[in-house]
């Protein structure tokens, strides 16, 4: 997969707005960085795919709030609660305003609400939209999160500092004078990262050697935060953000290093059970032909006359059938044994019509004319071995057969 990051412009985007951007092929690292018109942007391609709008910092101010009880990130009110609580705090007009909030916000705690221009990122947006680029995810450049990190960007003629960790984001000149705008918490120890065009001024004024990082991992280290600007009106409908996630997710699973091992484990999980469904069916078929190769030596050592085996059980059957009937002996099969486990099971009183023997069935006519009638009458049949059905007024018995 690959993922295009668009730097939103401070100016409202047209159709000949020039957008920084970034591609990159994995995520972490960077394959073009440049300017370019929306049309003339690199379209991401492959599983899991996206494209990234990315809100500079100096256009954005964060602002902490407690949400009242019953208002969440899902509540329809949860706009004009957010106008209420920074009505006060906010210089331009609300309507002109677009607010994100916190992930993971819950009511009666502390919340960060993002806040930048309404305008400016519909029109960013429309535009990304129309050139067949449209926007999976809106993150902020710098969002409260983490250890505090000063960050030195732009080149010597525009050069600004950002402040950002988890107490809040801050942006101002990098200057002298803006130095005293700097938290006055700020550890000595803060780290200090500088883009090259940047670093020489950012060491003489925070005495203090920077690391210097390219401004394309700056980009890349936005998109990794955990924030999406894409709330309220300009959020997707659940089911396309719920797939360009989950689209997302499984492309990194494939692909990303840091899932190497588990991808193994899953490959060794299915080759140990194909390895033991096999083991297992080769089992069963084994004990299957033994006890069908026990079956025929049976059959084959009791009556050797026996030469073409296709049945064994009903062969043997027949043959001990046959030595019963050479004996003199009966079986359930005979008429008189058929007749004697009726004459038992018939209530007192009751008598047949009418009696027809095939060889196989009994069809006794008259005993019985209903199934509530017959019930008792094939409950004791059955005790004695024998099955039965009702078809009409005849009565139909017939020897179970025995495993």
């Amino acid at each position: 997969m690959s993922s295009l990051f668009v730097l939103l412009p401070r100016s409202t985007a047209t159709a000949s707005t020039e957008f920084e951007y970034l591609l990159s092929p994995d995520g972490r690292s960077v394959s073009a960085h440049a300017n370019a018109q929306a049309a003339l942007l690199p379209a991401p391609a492959g599983a899991g795919s996206e494209t990234v709008v990315i809100v500079p910092a100096a256009a954005m101010s964060w602002q902490r709030v407690e949400l009242p009880k019953g208002t969440g990130p899902r509540s329809p009110r949860l706009r004009a609660v957010l106008e209420g609580l920074l009505e006060d705090r906010l210089l331009d007009e609300l309507e002109d305003l677009h607010f994100a909030l916190e992930p993971g916000a819950t009511p009666e705690q502390p919340a960060w609400v993002a806040v930048c221009d309404r305008t400016r990122l519909r029109a960013a947006l429309q535009v990304l939209e129309s050139a067949g680029r449209p926007v999976s995810r809106v993150v902020p450049e710098f969002a409260p999160e983490g250890d505090p990190v000063l960050y030195a960007l732009g080149d010597p003629d525009n050069a600004h500092l950002v402040c950002a960790g988890r107490q809040g984001v801050l942006a101002v000149p990098l200057s002298a004078a803006s130095l005293g705008l700097l938290p006055p918490n700020l550890p000595d120890s803060t780290p200090v990262v500088a883009e090259p065009a940047v670093a020489a001024l950012a060491e003489q004024l925070l005495r203090h050697e920077p690391r210097l990082q390219p401004p394309g991992e700056r980009l890349l280290g936005a998109a990794q935060t955990r924030w999406d600007l894409a709330q309220l009106e300009f959020e997707s409908s659940g089911r396309k953000r719920a797939f360009k996630k989950l689209s997302t997710g499984w492309a990194g699973l494939l692909r990303a290093p840091q899932w190497r091992p588990a991808r193994w484990g899953a490959v060794a999980l299915v080759a140990v059970q194909l390895i033991g469904l096999n083991a297992w069916a080769w089992k069963e078929r084994n004990a299957l032909a033994a006890k069908r190769e026990a079956s025929r030596t049976l059959l084959t050592q009791t009556f050797p006359n026996v030469r073409a085996i296709v049945d064994p059980p009903q062969q043997m059957e027949r043959e001990v059938a046959a030595l019963r009937q050479v004996a003199g002996g009966i079986s359930t099969r005979d008429l008189e044994a058929m007749l004697g486990a009726l004459a038992s099971a018939l209530p007192p009183g009751r008598s047949a019509t009418s009696v027809e023997y095939s060889g196989t069935e009994l069809r006794v006519r008259g005993i019985a004319t209903s199934e509530a009638q017959a019930q008792p009458l094939l409950m004791a049949l059955r005790s004695r071995g024998y099955s039965g059905a009702l078809q009409g007024d005849v009565l139909v018995v017939r020897p179970e057969d025995r495993p």
